[in-house]
Parts: structure tokens; C-alpha cells; sequence
């Protein structure tokens, strides 16, 4: 994989060196900040954070322990409508029976120039909500007051935890430019902590160590004589204290290119992960230095491994399900079937089980984790090698760096002398070896019963294919063409197919297929394999369009891909920054077949073309000719790099402008 050897070069590029002394404040908006009609730096920019200021501390009491308080505060500058839904502000909590983390917002308030006067609108509580986003995840949500064009608004929230096992993430950028970005952790000796960082921004730290104290009052229980005495005191806990400040200033914005899998990969944040605790006169406790410890870490959790380990509630179903079965592919096909169409998927992702697996099974929906690991077990009381494969999902982003947390979905893996077959029983339209999109994301980790693990790749390496047969003919004006088209699409690209289209109506589905392709139309269309995994999804029509020929001074023009032709060059930036990502290797083929009209002839074509990039990125190739009244067209674009590095951007921008000229490279017919 090109990107991953350059991956030291993607993450860590620019350093600032110098940071100013500004102090910033809530309450003190300026005259200039209101009156600025744009970003000084990003005219185009909708908005932008002027400053954001985070820390997280530790406080302590005896019957809680240590507690992590993180407060932001944040002045944002709208400066056009587009950017209003910066005025709504979000941020999510955890809501486990046994966890309660909370939320709340301070000194929210909108600020307008009138008449050259500086006029305040505080939020009231009809602004504020709290939304339930699933079982695990609460949302804290305000909506500030009176924003329009020239706002400045500014707001604080504060969040208390007991989880003290990861600090919030702080990301320096945001998808408007930031101007001043501050973040500071506060952690007690007893805490160590694992720190990682991304993107393209490596901020200026600096570290300081002091003495540090924390007075709290102490309930003590007595029973001298058989009576109950409780006894309050005062009580001091002294420690030393570590100060990290990480600021960055002037952050461009962070914008959306085309063929990037998740733009929070290559934005530039900072996350900690906790690793040791030391209190004193007790044993060190670790959690995460390497991902050897990682795994096995998660592998002894009770809602991980402990249940691999349950069988019985399968038992019956898998011995009648797999006898007679001989093949490793028979039974590891018809047990990924057999959980596939019982049990589904809730739409939430974790690698530790909720209900569990017996309950999922029962109830026939489960989250991620309880329906690849029931399959995981059922294949191994098959007496088949599997095993679970942790993964980031591509919204998650990449796990760079051993942590608990990097990961969020869990897989099976069924290890072979023909290689491994991969398999996420959560989509119903997936097949061995062809996992859902949102999976393939470099890399995932295999755990083994002992412990063991191994870096497993989630990119195929073979190319999904979509193979287009295109025929047709013009009328004798040379103004209509009729024609029949068959589309035949195979592994992801089939998934991608089913997953898209499978459960869409087909009225809705052809107007669609009508309006993005030229406003043809079409009629007889027939779709087959639309259920049959096995088979390659295969669609035919027939279609008339009249947009796509030109006729000029007598003659006809022709574009041979028709409404199929690509005109745009998606990789219009001049530099790039974030690798490109096109989920896995594919391969396009077209085979052309066009009747000549009666009283015409060809006057010129195009020339063929056989196009090759340096790293076995790519290859295009363009075969025509012509015998009697028939012109036949071949042409098959390959990407052969799932992943490339922005390094070769400009490489990957002239292949695909290339390939567009080349295809819109006209056939000129004249009369005869």
C-alpha cells in the first residue's frame, strides 16, 4: 500500500514555531471582530473560530475518586447564511447505566452590531435540548439566539466524568478556518497517559511540572464498643501535577475532496489514551502500551471473549445446519448465510456485546459484536479456524496507534492454506471476502485464543469489476440514437449495487437512472440476481436519447460513451494533502458496438490509446476500429492502488484527465 511507507510524511508536516501572547476571553467581543465582512485569510469561508480554549483537570473526593472536569470555551464569527448552522452546537455524552457523564452549557451569547453599538441576546433554556442518539450516546444541543450575517457568537461547556480511561479528543481543525486554538491537560502523577497525534498541524507544546493539592473531607466508621461512630476530618492529598499546553494558530479550513474515505483522518487533533496508573504503595496497573497488551485486553473482557466461549444456545441449529457439509467453503458459506438472514443488525457499532450473544440470538437483533462473534463461535465449534478481527470503521478513522479506543467494529476471519476469508455478517448483501465499504479501512488486528495477534489487511487485492456492453444506432438524420445497454457489476461493486438499489421501486429507480444519465429514456428494463449473492448483478434497457449527437455544417459528432461519458476531472485542487481513497481496486470495461447511419461514412475517429502509471497505480486503454458500418469500441479502466499517497496526486490527476479527453474525443461521420 503506497500510502502507509509515507506515512510519516502524511501525518506530521507543518510545525509552528511561534504563538502569540493574546489572552482570550469570553465577554470582551470587539467592534472589529463585528464589523470584519470576511476571513482575512479565507474570503470564501462561511465562518470561522476565532478562538477555542480547552482543559481538562482532575478533581478528587473520597467516594467518587478522581473525577475529570473538560470545559471549551469558544468564539465563532459568522460571517455568511451558509454558515448559521454554526449557531448550533453539539456534543455528545455517554449514557451506560453505570457511567453518568454531564453536560453543561454557560455564558452562551449572540452578539450584533446595531446603530455602532454592541448589542448582547443571551440563550434562554427554550434553546437548549438533550436527545437520546442510541442506547450508549446522549446529545447536549444548544441553538443560539438572533444570528445573522456579521454575528460573533460565544459559549462554554463543561463536561464531568468519572471515565478518566480517555480524555476528549481536541481537534485544532474544523471545516472553517480556526484562528487560535488552545488545549490544556492537568493529570496527577498517578497518570500516564498515552498521546497521539494527526493531521497535517503539529502544534507548538510546552510542559511544566508543579506541586499540586486537593483538600477533601474524610467520613471515617468506628465501632468501639459495638457503637457506630462516624468521624468527619479535613483532608489534604498532595501530588505533583503535569501541565501540557498544545496551541496552534491561523488553521486553514479543513475541505472535502473527492475520493477521501474520512476527512477526521487527516484533520489535526491530538487524543489520550490512559496507559498506567500508579497510586502509591499499590502495583502498577497497565492498560495500553502496545497492541500487544491492547488486545489482550479486550479479548478477557467478559462482553468479548467471555462470550466466544458460549455455545449452547446454537448447538442444535448449527449441528443440523452443517451436516453433511464436508468443505471448508460449505460450511463457512452456509453458517455466514444462516447468521446473516437470523440475526439483525441494530445498527450500532462496539467490539464488546450489549445484551450479549444468547440474547441476540433469541431476540434476532444484535449489535455489531454480538453477531460476528455468534459467528465467530459457530464457526469454530464447526471445528473451522476463526477468529475475530478488530477494525476502525472508515467514519471512526484510522488506528494508527495502540489504543483500546482506535477501534470500534469487530469481524470473523477464517484462516486457510488458501489464505483468510473475511466476513461481516451484518450487511445481508455481503459474501465471504467482500466486506461492506464502511470496513475497509487499512487495517484491522486478528486475535487469536492465546493472545496472539497479527495485523490483517481489510483492501482486497483483486479488482471489482463493472462491465458495460453498449450498442446502438443513429437514424438516417442523425439525430436520435436508439440503443441497448447491459450492465454487469461484481463483487463490491455488486454490493455497492445491492446496497444502494436492492430495496429502492423500480419507477423510482428508472426516473433516477433517466434524469442522471442525459434525461434519456428507457424502456424494457430487467434486472436479474438482485438476491442471488452468487451471481453478479446484471441489468439491461433499451434507450433513446437525442442529446448526445451533434450534427454541424452536415456532419454528425459523436461522443462513443454517450450519456455514459465523464466530463469533469474529479481532482480539480491544485495540491492535495489527504491521500486518495478509492475503497478498493476496480476495474471499468466498456464494449462499444455503433451501426453507422445508411449515407454516411466516417470521416475521423479517435486514436487508440494505452495509458500506464508509474507504482501500478492505474491503466487505460482505448482499442477502435472499424469493419463495414460498424465502429467497435473497447475500453477498460483500471485502479489497481485502493489507497494512494498525496504524493502521487498530480500522477492520479493527469491519468484521469487524460482518460477524460480521451473519452470525449469525438467521431465525426460525414455523408457518403
Amino acid at each position: 500500500m503506497l500510502l502507509k511507507k509515507h506515512l510519516i510524511f502524511l501525518l506530521f508536516v507543518i510545525s509552528f514555531s511561534t504563538i502569540s501572547a493574546q489572552k482570550f476571553d469570553l465577554g470582551k467581543v470587539s467592534i472589529a471582530e463585528l464589523e470584519q465582512k470576511e476571513h482575512p485569510k479565507d474570503p470564501s469561508a462561511v465562518a470561522a473560530i476565532l478562538f477555542r480554549k480547552g482543559e481538562s483537570r482532575f478533581d478528587f473526593t473520597q467516594s467518587d475518586g478522581f473525577t475529570m472536569y473538560t470545559s471549551v470555551k469558544t468564539r465563532i464569527k459568522i460571517y455568511k447564511k451558509e454558515g448559521y448552522e454554526w449557531a448550533t452546537q453539539k456534543v455528545w455524552y455517554r449514557l451506560m447505566s453505570n457511567v453518568k457523564e454531564n453536560i453543561s452549557f454557560s455564558d452562551a451569547v449572540t452578539y450584533n452590531l446595531v446603530d455602532g453599538k454592541i448589542v448582547k441576546t443571551k440563550l434562554k433554556s427554550d434553546g437548549e435540548f438533550d436527545d437520546k442518539i442510541n442506547k450508549y450516546v446522549g446529545e447536549r444541543k444548544i441553538t443560539m439566539p438572533g444570528v445573522k450575517e456579521g454575528s460573533v457568537i460565544e459559549f462554554e461547556y463543561t463536561i464531568k466524568s468519572p471515565i478518566i480511561g480517555k480524555i476528549r479528543d481536541w481537534d485544532f481543525q474544523t471545516g472553517i478556518p480556526v484562528n487560535y486554538s488552545e488545549f490544556k491537560t492537568y493529570i496527577p502523577e498517578y497518570f500516564v497517559y498515552n498521546t497521539s497525534q494527526k493531521g497535517f498541524v503539529f502544534p507548538k507544546i510546552t510542559v511544566e511540572k508543579s506541586d499540586k493539592s486537593i483538600n477533601y473531607n474524610y467520613r471515617d466508621e468506628n465501632e468501639p464498643g459495638g457503637t457506630i461512630v462516624h468521624s468527619m476530618s479535613q483532608e489534604k492529598l498532595s501530588f505533583l501535577e503535569t501541565r501540557t499546553t498544545y496551541v496552534a494558530e491561523n488553521l486553514p479550513a479543513m475541505k472535502e475532496e473527492s475520493y477521501v474515505n474520512n476527512i477526521g483522518n487527516y484533520t489535526s487533533s491530538i487524543a489520550h489514551e490512559l496507559s498506567v496508573v500508579k497510586y502509591p504503595n499499590t502495583p502498577f496497573k497497565s492498560y495500553s502500551t502496545d497492541w500487544k497488551t491492547v488486545t489482550e485486553t479486550i479479548y478477557k473482557d467478559d462482553d468479548f471473549g467471555g462470550e466466544l466461549n458460549k455455545t449452547g444456545y446454537f448447538e442444535t441449529d448449527v449441528k443440523a445446519l452443517t451436516n453433511g457439509l464436508i468443505s471448508i467453503n460449505e460450511i463457512v458459506g452456509a453458517i455466514f448465510n444462516y447468521v446473516k438472514t437470523s440475526v439483525k443488525w441494530d445498527g450500532l457499532n462496539s467490539y464488546y456485546c450489549n445484551d450479549g450473544v444468547k440474547a441476540a440470538y433469541k431476540n434476532k437483533t444484535g449489535n455489531v459484536a454480538e453477531i460476528n462473534l455468534m459467528l465467530t463461535a459457530m464457526l469454530r465449534y464447526s471445528g473451522i479456524n476463526a477468529n475475530p478481527v478488530l477494525l476502525s470503521t472508515r467514519s471512526n478513522g484510522i488506528a494508527l496507534f495502540p489504543n483500546r479506543t482506535a477501534f470500534n467494529y469487530v469481524i470473523a476471519a477464517v484462516e486457510t492454506p488458501d489464505g483468510m476469508i473475511l466476513l461481516d455478517a451484518t450487511e445481508k448483501y455481503s459474501v465471504p471476502n467482500v466486506l461492506p465499504l464502511r470496513d475497509l479501512n487499512w487495517f484491522g488486528r486478528l486475535i487469536r485464543k492465546d493472545g496472539s495477534s497479527i495485523e490483517v489487511g481489510l483492501i482486497p487485492n483483486a479488482a471489482s469489476k463493472e462491465i458495460t456492453f453498449l450498442t446502438y444506432n443513429l437514424n438516417p438524420e442523425g439525430t436520435t440514437i436508439q440503443g441497448k445497454i447491459r450492465n454487469q457489476y461484481f463483487d463490491h461493486e455488486a454490493l455497492d449495487f445491492r446496497v444502494k438499489n436492492a430495496g429502492t421501486n423500480k419507477d423510482n429507480y428508472l426516473e433516477t437512472l433517466e434524469n442522471t444519465n442525459n434525461s434519456i429514456e428507457i424502456n424494457d428494463y430487467v434486472r436479474d440476481n438482485d438476491l442471488d449473492l452468487s451471481k453478479p448483478i446484471v441489468e439491461t434497457y433499451s434507450f433513446k436519447d437525442s442529446k448526445s449527437v451533434e450534427i454541424i455544417n452536415g456532419k454528425i459528432y459523436i461522443a462513443p460513451l454517450l450519456f455514459l461519458t465523464e466530463r469533469e476531472n474529479p481532482f480539480k485542487q491544485e495540491k492535495r494533502e489527504y491521500p486518495v481513497d478509492f475503497g478498493y481496486p476496480k476495474q471499468n470495461r466498456y464494449n462499444i458496438s455503433i451501426d453507422i447511419p445508411q449515407g454516411y461514412t466516417i470521416e475521423s475517429m479517435p486514436k487508440a490509446l494505452n495509458l500506464v502509471t508509474g507504482e501500478n497505480m492505474g491503466a487505460f486503454k482505448y482499442a477502435i476500429g472499424n469493419t463495414g458500418n460498424k465502429i467497435q469500441i473497447t475500453i477498460t479502466e483500471d485502479i489497481n492502488t485502493a489507497i494512494i499517497s498525496s504524493e502521487y496526486y498530480d500522477v492520479v490527476k493527469e491519468f484521469f484527465q487524460k482518460i477524460i479527453d480521451q473519452s470525449n474525443e469525438k467521431i465525426v461521420l460525414v455523408k457518403a
